[in-house]
């Protein structure tokens, strides 16, 4: 299933898949930031947050892995992936102002393809400290 997922994933990351989030997301999708200690519950504050993580982090190569080529530096791509059942556990990289960020995507979905978990975690604490800087700006504009 979750192979499925990450198709769909990948597409959306792309802008090539129709339904976007709201296709892959499950009404009650939490979601759990690197920053904030509860998780987020529900679809529309995960599309906030995933929505506000794809203005912060910049650009994606080819959304598979890192290209040799010095026009992948600091755009944010997917370097290892474990998928197994319904769990996916992908690894990025990325560069924010300068800041080396490594992270982990861990995705979990439901047996009808939607992702009801989406858990980050980010690396070094430099990095944290930055794209926690970041998001709290991008939030604050997409709010209102």
């Amino acid at each position: 299933m979750i192979h499925d997922v990450m198709d769909k994933w990948n597409a959306h990351l792309k802008g090539e898949f129709p339904g976007g989030l709201d296709e892959l997301l499950h009404d009650d999708c939490v979601f759990w930031s690197p920053i904030v200690f509860t998780g987020q519950r529900g679809k529309e504050l995960t599309k906030l947050y995933l929505g506000a993580a794809g203005n912060v982090l910049p650009g994606e190569s080819d959304g598979d892995t890192p290209s040799a080529s010095s026009e992948a530096d600091g755009k944010f791509r997917y370097v290892k992936k474990v998928l197994d059942g319904n769990h996916a556990v992908l690894e990025f990289e990325t560069t924010v102002d300068d800041i080396a960020v490594n992270g982990v995507d861990i995705i979990t979905c439901d047996d009808d393809g939607k992702i009801i978990e989406f858990k980050v975690m980010i690396r070094p604490l430099k990095a944290v400290n930055k794209v926690h800087e970041n998001m709290k700006a991008m939030l604050e504009k997409m709010s209102g």
